[in-house]
């Protein structure tokens, strides 16, 4: 971008120098403030070990980079080899399987890469657009009676992308398994992501696996970098137009090979006017080719070079960088932008006759030269009001500042206090600024989730830890489906123990339901399985737990009927509000998704199936928790995993409960 990752540590002093992000930051995330000498101390300190890290990883790479080169025509002999021990492994670390970027244009010309012969499908999971369906915007994010939504359509679309520059990236994320740093930086978020960017300062960026499949699971298409930053990479690409079509070639086959959709082009170099054409050309050709040949390609131009070949950020969409714009499938905008900035947008897009979601108006959460920090919901609110979609870079700001209040973010094994201080700075930042953002509902089914956020201190299988994987382990690839709305201060990931995977979520909410997701399940035959995993520490009897369900008819959705899915005595089926008891006979083994002997249980893991008939077809639009205890108590609820599928008629058992919504009228017309 339009500073270096490098540069932008050393003027940490600007990052939250400012006193009052400091003060409503302590307020809300509970944590000291340091004094100026000692945030001095804190910067000087992460300089000299960013620093010594970068130098470090780049003989580290170069060393490698010359082993390849070195191995001649042993090479695909060797990763052939090396693929075979791979496969089967869970602790495998090998360079083939390590994400790289690439560093000129002879290497990408080649293709020199070191997993070329490695075939990523082995790996990488593809995008999942069944996942999740059209995106809503919600009256209150999270809670749950009474708070419904409305769709986005072509008219007030609003999109988000997310950048994501972390320290120069490629850190242990690189690893096809990653690290042991349990506590390092996770994104969680993806019900409001349309598309995410993996950025680094090389030349060519590729995505690591971890990233890709996360992104995936949640139908989260990725685009890596092209970033040119030395002019010399960029003369050789435009000197003719067959050099052109080579490189988008090259940069398409990345794309096919890798598992990832596209590019964000970000020139921050000035280009000779007789270069310019070819520059056209070059992001014509590239969005043209990345669309034809890479499943739900995209290709995005980043505010930075003018129609002169000047570089000079423009802050809006204007005269001198529309032609991009054209060429491209949006335009990320720079970050240092006012309200005149937006309103001359607003023209500008107007004048294209273009909708204006493909703009997407940039926020640094760093806070250079515009509102970030805690700070952030005024400048995604402006971007909203006009109607603009979001470009947000660096969301790693949650985690990276925490150095600067004391804590020891490097540690190679990671420490539970960093953990559990970045994930509620994180859900307290994502909090503020969710009204401002469209939700994606998850609508597949079977829907199942551990909540496992892709780390954990160890591994955890029925609440039992998993023999052989007792030490932390961080890998973006085991992350589950997420909740789709911020937790903030309803329920926490809990690190202790889990039910499957690496953490729980341990309710801290005992007051009023919550939602956890936003959901379009269609009931077609009318016949919903429910199923959870829960854990009461302390007294069992003082807390009552139910996942709660809000039901509508299929084809409307002005009628709304309530499931509170508890330990009751027999099922009671009233209009609005329906309680029903958990589920005694055996399920048929192909939906027995979690597990219903409690004798193979982890101690005090308990399993719920719930089975229902409706009289005719339903939707199921949120899935959440209401949890009650006595204000004296010191119980505490754990969530451990939440499976739902529809089954066919035959599947039925006798101790279903049969609602007849339709036949008795059961629905609530107004919120309860």
């Amino acid at each position: 971008m339009e500073n270096s990752e490098h540069d932008k540590v050393k003027s940490t002093s600007k990052v939250i120098g400012n006193k009052e992000i400091q003060s409503e930051y302590a307020k809300n995330a509970g944590f000291l403030v340091p004094n100026e000498d000692e945030e001095e101390e804190v910067v000087r300190n992460e300089k000299k070990q960013l620093e010594d890290k970068e130098e470090e990883e780049e003989d580290l790479r170069d060393k490698e980079k010359e082993a390849v080169n070195c191995a001649g025509k042993k090479e695909t002999a060797a990763a052939e080899m090396q693929q075979q021990k791979c496969l089967g492994t869970s602790t495998c670390r090998c360079p083939q399987l390590e994400a790289e970027a690439i560093k000129d244009n002879r290497q990408l010309l080649e293709f020199r890469v070191r997993s070329r012969d490695i075939d990523w499908r082995q790996y990488v999971q593809p995008l999942d657009t069944a996942v999740r369906s059209g995106a809503v915007y919600l009256e209150r994010q999270a809670d749950f009676v009474g708070s419904h939504r409305r769709p986005v359509t072509e008219a007030n679309r609003r999109e988000l992308l997310v950048c994501h520059d972390m320290m120069g990236n490629y850190l242990e994320d690189r690893h096809f398994h990653s690290s042991e740093k349990y506590d390092d930086y996770r994104f969680v978020h993806w019900s409001a992501v349309d598309y995410f960017c993996y950025f680094s300062h090389e030349y060519v960026t590729i995505p690591p696996s971890g990233w890709l499949n996360a992104a995936h699971r949640h139908g989260v298409p990725v685009v890596g970098t092209f970033i040119v930053e030395q002019p010399g990479r960029l003369e050789e690409v435009l000197a003719s137009e067959e050099s052109v079509e080579r490189t988008v070639g090259a940069l398409t086959r990345l794309c096919q090979h890798f598992g990832f959709e596209g590019w964000l082009v970000n020139v921050e170099v000035a280009v000779a006017p007789r270069n310019m054409p070819n520059l056209y050309r070059f992001v014509h050709e590239l969005t043209v080719a990345t669309e034809s040949r890479v499943p739900h390609g995209r290709v995005f131009w980043y505010d930075s070079v003018t129609e002169d070949g000047h570089l000079l950020w423009q802050n809006e969409l204007n005269q001198r960088n529309v032609e991009f714009f054209r060429r491209s499938h949006g335009t990320l905008i720079n970050y240092t932008w006012t309200e005149d900035h937006l309103e001359r947008s607003v023209q500008q897009a107007a004048k294209e006759q273009s909708p204006r979601h493909r703009v997407f108006i940039g926020l640094d959460v760093f806070g250079r030269n515009c509102k970030g920090g805690f700070q952030s919901r005024q400048s995604m609110e402006s971007i909203a009001e006009k109607g603009f979609s979001a470009g947000i870079f660096a969301p790693g700001w949650s985690f990276e500042t925490l150095n600067r209040f004391g804590y020891n973010i490097r540690n190679p094994s990671g420490e539970e206090q960093v953990n559990s201080a970045f994930l509620a700075r994180n859900e307290a930042w994502w909090a503020r600024i969710w009204p401002t953002l469209a939700t994606h509902p998850y609508s597949s089914l079977p829907f199942f989730t551990d909540f496992c956020v892709g780390s954990g201190r160890a591994s955890y299988e029925r609440g039992l830890r998993s023999p052989g994987e007792d030490r932390p382990f961080f890998n973006l690839s085991r992350q589950s489906l997420q909740p789709s709305v911020p937790l903030d201060r309803n329920a926490v990931h809990h690190f202790e123990e889990a039910f499957a995977g690496g953490c729980s979520l341990l309710i801290t909410n005992y007051e009023r339901a919550f939602r956890l997701f936003v959901t379009d399940f269609e009931l077609t035959r009318g016949v919903l399985l429910l199923g959870y995993a829960y854990k009461i520490n302390g007294n069992a009897a003082a807390i009552d737990f139910d996942l709660l369900l809000r039901v509508t008819p299929l084809q409307r959705n002005n009628a709304d009927l309530y499931l509170f899915c508890g330990d009751y005595r027999g099922a009671i089926v009233t209009p609005q509000r329906c309680y029903l008891s958990p589920l005694d006979d055996v399920l048929p083994r192909a939906h027995a998704k979690l597990p219903q002997d409690s004798r193979s249980l982890g101690p005090g893991w308990q399993v719920r199936y719930y089975l229902a008939r409706f009289d005719g077809p339903v939707r199921v639009q949120d899935v959440g928790v209401k949890c009650q205890r006595p204000a004296e108590s010191t119980a505490e609820a754990q969530l451990g995993a939440v499976y739902v599928e529809a089954l066919a008629l035959e599947d039925l058992t006798e101790t279903r409960t049969d609602i007849p919504v339709y036949g008795q009228s059961l629905w609530s017309k107004q919120p309860v």
